[in-house]
């Protein structure tokens, strides 16, 4: 028996040292990956660039979506707010309408990637306007919260755009996080009135999903950095993205939506993709599948049943 309960105690023991090996290691593995990631710990980082200029077609998005800004910069008004303590910067193209779209960008993306996805709104006659998110581009902040205060930073701008430009319809369309974003200010309790429906875009059913892929694509460990990172973010932000995130919130939507998935999206899965449709609240819901086309890479594989795809759901309401 004695030799039983040494040999019990040298068990437990190898596992505790094991546990504190394995902590020290990448605890410090996970700030780096969390800091990197998610705060803007330099006043150069997400400054308005192309993110990836390596990816063609990251770059010919990112070309093509100057162009236009280039083509409409007679139309466009710098414009500010402040929300929550912090300075943000937007972009307002005034095509003379008393409608708007705002145009929400993906993680590390300044409002100039929204530039891509702004043509068949202006084609339309729709005002567009493109924030910079906050802790990117020219807007305040440190932490991102992945789409849970910056919902609240959209809404404060349909605010202003319904107070201060008069503008009476609008109009969400996210990408990514910044369908997320959408998501969060579809279901916050002082969502404007004006808002009146969101295209979303290769939504996430919650961050830690897409992350994990992430990391999986890119050929690093996910247990147990993916979750240690996920604890970094509520410990810097108070938000915990594993309870406040699309799947746990989407069922309260009641606006109009247009989901846009992508078949061969390997961050956000098709499989998820269906779920998150499924559990929309909303009574007004239209699913759309893209074959071609990476993750946040539909509408440059896709362009004119894209395009055709947001001005059918637009024209609808």
């Amino acid at each position: 028996m004695l030799y039983l309960y040494i040999a019990l105690g040298v068990i437990v023991l190898s596992a505790v040292i094991g546990a504190a090996v394995m902590l020290k290691i990448t605890v410090p593995i996970s700030k780096k990956v969390y800091y990197d990631t998610l705060v803007r710990n330099s006043p150069d980082k997400w400054k308005r660039e192309c993110s990836c200029p390596e990816n063609e077609e990251q770059l010919e998005m990112w070309n093509t979506g100057c162009a236009w800004a280039q083509e409409n910069k007679d139309r466009m008004r710098e414009v500010t707010i402040t929300n929550d303590g912090l300075k943000l910067v937007g972009e307002l193209y005034d095509f003379g309408s008393d409608k708007c779209v705002i145009i929400l960008p993906g993680r590390c993306e300044s409002l100039m990637y929204s530039y891509y996805y702004a043509r068949p709104y202006g084609e339309m006659g729709i005002n567009v306007f493109l924030p910079d998110p906050r802790s990117h581009g020219n807007s305040e902040g440190t932490y991102s919260t992945l789409g849970v205060c910056e919902g609240k930073d959209t809404n404060a701008w349909a605010r202003y755009l319904n107070e201060k430009e008069g503008i009476n319809q609008i109009y969400l369309h996210g990408v990514c996080v910044g369908a997320s974003t959408a998501i969060f200010a579809a279901v916050d309790e002082d969502m404007p009135k004006c808002i009146k429906g969101m295209v979303n875009e290769g939504c996430y059913v919650n961050f830690y999903e897409t992350f994990k892929n992430h990391m999986i694509v890119d050929g690093h460990p996910v247990f147990p950095v993916c979750g240690m990172v996920m604890r970094q973010v509520k410990k810097h932000t108070g938000v915990d993205i594993m309870k406040k995130c699309p799947l746990n919130y989407v069922g309260k939507v009641k606006i109009p939506v247009l989901f846009i998935f992508g078949e061969k999206d390997i961050y956000t899965v098709p499989e998820k993709s269906k779920i998150l449709f499924a559990a929309c609240g909303s009574k007004d819901k239209k699913l759309v599948w893209f074959p071609k086309g990476g993750h946040s890479h539909l509408r440059i594989n896709n362009t004119e049943d894209y395009d055709n795809a947001v001005k059918e759901f637009i024209s609808a309401h």
